[in-house]
């Protein structure tokens, strides 16, 4: 039992105690008819929770406390094993918990002996008690209930909906091993039959002498004929030398419900010690990483060189440009400005890795490129956009931060910053694998890759920096370098627009407008700021002065606007259907193709490849003539569904591609699509 079940159970009160106050969880004993001597009698455990507050299943995942029951049943009346409708997961601060929300029975099966006298019945009592938690508190709760029987009135039978409500028990049995850090089950199921959403809530904790179930932890599934495999993944237990608890008989039996489809769909098995088939087709869980470190470390380092040619990177080119120039200063200063700028992107890769892994660590489903889908961070993009802008155009001057000015190592490393942050959302071919693969590494692996990443990115700056030949290339610097910043200004200028149209994407119109209000108050504000500038008087407090205002109504007025803002997806000539897990299942039992793409509107690199080979009239035509099922997931805000299936195919962000043929499993299509591609795979 997880420790902080134990602390619970030892803090909770007896269940007469319990009534002194008002459960949050309300509890009813019900029959579902009269007691017959030689039959079994059908009870119900009804609870009723209030909003925001849930009860648990007999294993309570990570946290929490299953029901405990103490019946006072007449001489010779047992109480079978209470059965349960298939639990919900509920993850918070990285627990897993397997919890029921709104009103739910639990079945508990009473054998009544032959010979008994039910005429003269005396009451059953049940002393109950149990947990009731919000997503914040938990209390202990109980009752005292006495078993009501059914009265004669008409009305409807809630035992029929009650037992519509469980799982019921496949007719063969299971097979389970322990091998290491898995718990493998097959399940005997149908070929034929349609699974999506799957998830194997097991019974038991504990499945070897220092093993125990990782609730939070991703499954995996494999369909072997007409046998599912499952993998949940183990936990090593740290046991003290010499522990009691290393004394551990083998499981005989291992029991659990598969959840399937909608949220109340499963199935209950019962599995003995066996064989379990390995291999087989994966259609859910992440594939293992196979890959040797080492071809990794050269996959990130690639993907991050191959990142300064991908089109999401334009925005950032006048910072590169300007670096470049400043290469051309001199040997001890191009070695400094390289030295300065690869740090920054080094750092703000490892940093916004470091962030990625802590967050899905605490049971966030989010993917690389995640602080795009915060508004509050594309606001700031913007704001800053807008202030490189007006720098680039002389507007006013930062001498110690300019890019193009005499800043030195200081403003190299914050381009280097930035143009990591701007950049990293876009993910190449080699950049894909690479962080596909990180997402499911030891920790410290995950962040040498991030870091390989980010010194690809920053390679031909280092580059420039310690080789004399290469720099000898670049122009000297002269007085044409202020013409060429204020040209400069017009990409960081369209950076700005494009930022300002994506938050009409993540938050509606208003709320554009009104973060593009702020954002020309901080204009305005460093528009007196250069003046004062230029006619030599101290500008900063006055600036300070202006945009705090607009800052400030900016921080109250736009999360109000946010809350009301109901964003949608962008229209598209082939009409697709927004993916779902379930969604995706029914395209693939239609028995015709299926096209999935999944985008974001803040990934140019999507949006190139949409405009080149899927929102074409040719493409349109020829999944017409083959039937092929469009869908597309937009990943512009978070949607875990979509995450997960990311991390599925090995890949950490957007595009992703996929292709389903009528029949066969699915192939994951290039990053960079053709014209003709995708009509060439529907005429196939």
């Amino acid at each position: 039992m997880p420790v902080l079940a134990l602390l619970i159970a030892a803090l909770a009160q007896p269940a007469a105690a319990q009534q002194l106050r008002e459960n949050n969880i309300a509890a009813d004993l019900v029959a579902e008819g009269a007691p017959v001597a030689g039959e079994t009698l059908t009870v119900a455990l009804h609870f009723r929770p209030k909003d925001g507050w849930h009860g648990y299943w007999s294993n309570p995942g990570d946290a929490g406390l299953g029901m405990q029951l103490d019946w006072d049943l007449p001489e010779g009346w047992q109480a079978g094993e209470p059965q349960y409708p298939v639990p919900h997961k509920l993850t918070l601060a990285g627990l897993m918990n397997h919890v029921f929300k709104g009103d739910y029975a639990v079945l508990v099966p009473i054998v009544v002996p032959a010979g008994a006298v039910v005429d003269s019945r005396r009451p059953i009592t049940l002393d109950a008690e149990w947990l009731a938690c919000t997503d914040q508190i938990c209390v202990p709760e109980g009752a005292q209930l006495t078993l009501r029987y059914p009265q004669a009135d008409g009305g409807a039978n809630p035992f029929d909906g009650w037992r519509a409500a469980l799982p019921p028990m496949i007719d063969t049995q299971a097979r389970f091993s322990v091998a290491g850090d898995r718990l493998r089950i097959a399940i005997p199921l149908p070929a034929s039959m349609d699974l999506a959403n799957l998830h194997v809530f097991v019974g038991q904790d504990r499945m070897a002498a220092d093993r125990h179930m990782a609730y939070a932890a991703e499954q995996s599934f494999f369909r072997d004929g007409d046998l599912l495999v499952a993998e949940v993944p183990l936990i090593a237990l740290n046991l003290p030398p010499n522990s009691t608890q290393a004394a551990f008989d083998p499981l005989q039996q291992v029991t659990g419900i598969l959840a399937f489809g909608a949220p109340a769909n499963g199935v209950r098995f019962e599995a003995v010690p066996g064989e379990v088939p390995t291999g087989g087709e994966r259609i859910s869980g992440s594939a293992p990483v196979t890959a040797p470190l080492w071809t990794l470390i050269l996959a990130a380092l690639a993907g991050g060189l191959l990142l300064n040619l991908m089109p999401c990177v334009f925005p950032i080119l006048s910072l590169k440009a300007m670096t470049l120039v400043r290469a051309g200063e001199g040997e001890v200063q191009a070695r400094r400005d390289a030295l300065a700028y690869t740090a920054g992107v080094v750092l703000a890769c490892m940093a916004i890795g470091a962030l990625l892994l802590v967050l899905r660590a605490g049971g966030q489903q989010i993917g690389w490129a995640f602080q795009l889908q915060e508004p509050g961070v594309v606001v700031a993009l913007l704001v800053l956009a807008a202030v490189i802008t007006a720098n680039f155009a002389g507007v006013f001057e930062v001498p110690s931060l300019s890019v193009s000015g005499n800043g030195g190592g200081g403003s190299s490393f914050a381009t280097g910053l930035l143009a990591a942050f701007v950049a990293t959302p876009c993910t190449g071919p080699f950049m894909a694998a690479a962080l596909g693969a990180a997402l499911l590494l030891p920790p410290e692996q995950a962040m040498l890759l991030f870091a390989v990443l980010g010194l690809g990115l920053a390679l031909p700056f280092l580059a420039l920096g310690y080789v004399p030949a290469l720099r000898s290339r670049l122009p000297k610097p002269g007085p044409w370098m202020n013409t060429f910043r204020r040209v400069m200004a017009i990409p960081m200028g369209l950076t700005a627009l494009a930022l300002l149209w994506l938050l009409t994407r993540l938050g509606g119109r208003e709320f554009a407008l009104v973060a593009l209000v702020v954002t020309v108050g901080v204009l305005i504000a460093l528009a007196v700021t250069g003046l004062l500038q230029r006619r030599g008087k101290l500008a900063w407090p006055a600036f300070g002065l202006i945009a705090a205002p607009f800052a400030l109504a900016g921080a109250f007025i736009l999360p109000a606007v946010y809350a009301q803002a109901e964003p949608g997806g962008g229209a598209s000539i082939l009409s697709p259907v927004n993916y779902s897990e379930a969604a995706l299942a029914e395209a693939r039992a239609s028995g015709q193709p299926v096209f999935l793409w999944f985008t974001a509107d803040w990934c140019v690199t999507c949006k190139v490849n949409e405009s080149v080979a899927i929102e074409r009239e040719s493409t349109k035509d020829s999944f017409e003539v083959a039937g092929v099922v469009a869908m597309r997931g937009d990943w512009t805000l978070r949607n875990e569904e979509i995450t997960r299936f990311l991390t599925e195919q090995g890949v950490a962000g957007v595009p992703l591609y996929m292709w389903y043929p009528a029949d066969g499993p699915g192939e994951q299509l290039p990053q960079v699509l053709t014209p003709q591609m995708l009509a060439d795979l529907a005429a196939s």
